[in-house]
């Protein structure tokens, strides 16, 4: 049976040699030592701190679930271009995590702490770029360069936002059960949301769509007259309808930035603070690229990203063209993200009560039954609504699971690697790099299929060609690293009681380095010795 903490704490006195203990101080008289209180975070704290993450869930779920739609039916970008768009951004949206994580490692601490000042000045740029995104240029020569360089711009100040509010995971509490706690507030904000970015862009732009002309037996008609929009004036309705949803979001996105700078501290690891310089960049990429269950953790999510990205990326389309809901896509996507955020709660209990590698498990291979039911049935709205509620409890698990899981990773390091600190970036922006990857890799191999299936822009139907794509793309093909994702998380080594054993020992380091008897060779000994 496991000891109690404070029986812990004690028995790691115990095993210190008398060399590095002062002349003065006698293991019995550390053990006397009142305990320290544990470091609780108020509500209000982790409600600040999740609402940080929302800015970066309400853009991102509006770009990923329409900007390929905006770009080949609003703007009319050519299928290939829309790729290029796509790919490209997303492509530097990845590069730019380790870039931003390697200069916040050479950040210095400042009164706002080290991460926020990132996140104060990027916000400014990003709210702006993210606008201009939305906006139909009147040179239509040049619109691929004016979309790729806004979508660039946002992308890069997105992550000076979103790369040093994830590291803030590990410096909110030194508590392991309070940073799960306020993950998990946190992933709920975040789905919630992915819900009000579904929802303003969705409700929206659903309500300025313009409908396809039907003949007489209610089927939509096939020529190129009929396949297209009435006339100029729905046009320009539409492009507004975007433009005011990128005004609303823009107006959350600065709300929770503002809630987050005013409502969290940063605070400093005991045994960081007596460090005199941050472990040197390259160095610190080489040990975390060798720990052996952060790769495991990130090709897994890698592959699990990759599958949700597909699904995301072409969820729109597939609504309008290949399942026929062309006014119910918004509602779906709203079903599929409530649905979600109501399950977060339940997750987190679960994960708790069974382990974070068996709700990986449950959780994120759910979604395969659902996706294989899509795929076989005819389209039928009911059951679509019905697949669409079941599937968000995978969506509730694949946003929850994986990043509860990075603060484990960082700790499990922290015991191997003592001695160095300032590594938390680096875990976090190659973490979010894998993300952004699989989701370029996803939107480029979705509009270059397309491009290639005969995609027609602004098309009220598409050929038969186009309709079966889709269908691939949203429902076969994301169950092929679905599984591959699964089998690397089966590696995954941090299970509950490896967990168990290294909050013990973190918390004996913490202790220690915490008192004023040791000096900061006690604390990397006592390490070792755990």
């Amino acid at each position: 049976m496991a000891k109690g903490e404070g029986a812990e704490s004690g028995s790691a006195a115990g095993l210190l040699p008398t060399s590095i203990l002062q002349a003065t101080e006698r293991p019995a008289q550390v053990k006397k030592e009142p305990k320290k209180k544990k470091q609780q975070l108020s509500v209000c704290s982790k409600l600040c701190y999740a609402l940080g993450g929302a800015p970066y869930q309400v853009t991102g779920c509006a770009l990923g679930f329409f900007l390929q739609i905006y770009l080949l039916d609003v703007a009319q970008v050519g299928p290939f271009s829309a790729s290029i768009i796509l790919f490209v951004g997303r492509a530097w949206d990845a590069i730019t995590d380790p870039l931003v994580g390697f200069c916040i490692s050479k950040s210095s601490w400042t009164c706002l702490g080290r991460l926020m000042p990132w996140i104060i000045f990027s916000t400014p740029l990003a709210v702006i770029s993210y606008f201009l995104i939305w906006f139909v240029p009147d040179f239509p020569h040049g619109q691929t360069y004016w979309y790729l360089l806004f979508y660039c711009l946002f992308e890069t100040m997105v992550t000076c936002f979103h790369v040093p509010y994830s590291a803030l995971t590990m410096f909110i509490s030194t508590e392991q059960t309070e940073r799960d706690s306020a993950t998990a507030y946190r992933m709920t904000v975040e789905v919630l949301g992915t819900v009000l970015g579904t929802a303003i862009q969705g409700q929206i732009v659903g309500q300025a769509d313009t409908p396809c002309f039907q003949d007489l037996n209610g089927s939509t008609v096939a020529s190129q007259s009929a396949n297209h929009t009435h006339g100029t004036t729905s046009h320009r309705e539409t492009q507004k309808a975007y433009l005011l949803a990128a005004g609303v979001i823009v107006c959350i996105y600065v709300i929770c930035a503002v809630i987050l700078t005013l409502g969290v501290r940063e605070q400093r690891e005991p045994y960081e603070a007596q460090q005199a310089e941050p472990i040197a960049y390259f160095q610190g990429l080489r040990l975390v690229m060798s720990h052996g269950p952060y790769v495991k953790l990130i090709t897994g999510f890698l592959f699990t990203s990759l599958a949700f990205m597909l699904v995301e990326g072409n969820f729109v389309l597939f609504c309008t063209y290949t399942l026929g809901f062309r006014n119910e896509f918004q509602n779906l996507l709203l079903a599929i993200m409530l649905s979600a955020t109501f399950t977060i709660p339940i997750w987190q209990w679960f994960l708790t009560r069974f382990g974070k590698k068996t709700a990986v498990y449950i959780g994120i291979s759910s979604a395969v039954p659902f996706l294989v039911l899509v795929a076989l049935m005819e389209s039928n709205l009911i059951i679509t609504y019905v697949v669409a509620v079941a599937a968000g409890i995978s969506v509730a698990a694949a946003f929850l699971l994986p990043w509860s899981m990075l603060p484990d990773v960082i700790d499990d390091f922290h015991l191997k690697q003592p001695h160095f600190h300032g590594t938390e970036p680096i875990f976090f922006s190659f973490y979010v790099f894998f993300t952004k990857f699989a989701s370029g890799v996803s939107l480029g191999i979705s509009t270059l299929s397309l491009d290639f299936a005969g995609y027609q822009t602004r098309g009220c139907s598409q050929p038969e060609r186009v309709k079966f794509t889709l269908n691939m793309l949203v429902t076969m093909a994301p169950i092929v690293p679905i599984l591959l994702g699964l089998l690397l998380f089966k590696l995954y080594p941090i299970d509950e009681e490896r967990r168990r054993q290294n909050k013990k020992a973190l918390q004996a380091l913490r202790d220690e380095a915490s008192s004023s008897g040791c000096s900061e060779t006690d604390s990397t000994e006592l390490a070792s010795i755990l």
